[in-house]
């Protein structure tokens, strides 16, 4: 591996956002394509985050750090690849649903799918059914994503089916939902097509609904 992009995607497992700017914007200096920093030190290095969160060895305040370093990198290079479609794995909007203000879940899983490489549309929080279709036909995601942390709000999942299924566009968008009162059995009775119980478990739901 170029040496850039190891010491890149070393910077962003281990946090490292003091230095990940200048290492990137070496990088590019340097004349290493965009695209393989993106995808074989910033995406490479959010894999190995996420399976570290998996096995038990990371935590979410350090997941977040990382995340927050990837965002960081990727800053530098999105006005270098913006007309690159290629770059992209797909649109995923996501959101926390009406009545409900939680967002640090949200906000992660949203970071940790950018660094999947997938472009991603942030509704916010207290979302409306309306708001979500309107941006469903406007940007044709291939995902969406909807979180819930409180069992009040949780019908509201079941709401937004519904509407995608009663404006005929239910087909066109898989529907992944999570937060800490959510299961699969929910996700089951409810029509979702996927649950993910952490933001790594949502990134491997939404990379294989894309491939």
């Amino acid at each position: 591996m170029d040496e850039h992009l190891a010491r890149i995607k070393e910077a962003v497992i281990k946090g490292n956002r003091k230095d990940i700017e200048a290492m990137v914007q070496q990088a590019v200096d340097a004349g290493v394509d965009p695209n393989a920093i993106i995808n074989h030190a910033l995406i490479a290095a959010m894999d190995v985050v996420g399976q570290s969160f998996s096995d038990g060895d990371m935590f979410v305040p350090e997941m977040m750090v990382s995340a927050t370093a990837m965002k960081m990198g990727l800053a530098i290079l999105k006005p270098l690849v913006v007309d690159n479609q290629a770059v992209s794995r797909g649109t995923i909007l996501i959101g926390t649903v009406r009545g409900d203000l939680h967002d640090i879940g949200k906000n992660l899983v949203a970071m940790m799918f950018e660094g999947a490489g997938f472009s991603v549309i942030d509704l916010g929080v207290d979302v409306r059914q309306e708001f979500i279709l309107e941006q469903i036909k406007e940007h044709h995601p291939e995902v969406l994503g909807l979180s819930a942390l409180l069992t009040t709000t949780m019908p509201q999942m079941k709401n937004i089916i519904d509407a995608l299924e009663a404006a005929q566009c239910r087909e066109a968008v898989k529907v992944i939902i999570g937060g800490a009162p959510v299961s699969q059995n929910f996700a089951d009775k409810i029509g979702a097509d996927g649950y993910a119980a952490d933001a790594s478990e949502a990134v491997q739901l939404a990379r294989g609904f894309v491939a």
